[in-house]
């Protein structure tokens, strides 16, 4: 099934991070698609560096919470660590989209709840994807038409 997964990173190398988390990603699922990478405002939370952030596509016939598992296993190795909410991260994998999956659970929301309101997704995503639709919401290049320059 294809998976959108959005990756941030601002703490230590940012850029290397993102390197490392995609090279991770590639030995456990295929990735068909990557987007450059983007450099961005932190949104929310406390006063911190600017984020990298890209996006990915894969292929995958995980069960959507062993993507899930697989992706904060993936942020755990990295050393990933869930201290302050919307706090600086050396990495942060998250599941957009997974194929046409709705789910409203407390483990896994799909799409991602605040996907259409992100810049820093749609973009890289659309860059990717000219015809990307995040369900329930839209087309993308019509989502990021719609949000300020700063969203």
């Amino acid at each position: 099934m294809r998976a959108v997964i959005a990756l941030g990173a601002n703490l230590g190398d940012a850029g290397e991070n993102l390197d490392i988390a995609l090279t991770l990603l590639r030995q456990a699922t295929d990735v068909v698609a990557t987007s450059s990478y983007y450099t961005t405002a932190p949104v929310g939370g406390p006063e911190q560096p600017d984020y990298k952030n890209a996006v990915c596509i894969v292929e995958s016939e995980l069960p959507a919470l062993d993507l899930l598992s697989l992706l904060q296993g993936i942020e755990k190795s990295m050393g990933r660590e869930r201290l302050v909410h919307w706090g600086a991260r050396t990495i942060d994998l998250d599941l957009i989209q997974y194929g046409s999956l709705l789910s409203k659970s407390i483990e896994l929301e799909l799409p991602h709840p605040r996907a259409h309101t992100r810049r820093f997704v749609l973009e890289p995503w659309i860059e990717i994807d000219a015809d990307a639709v995040l369900l329930t919401h839209g087309r993308v290049d019509q989502l990021l038409a719609q949000l300020p320059a700063s969203a």
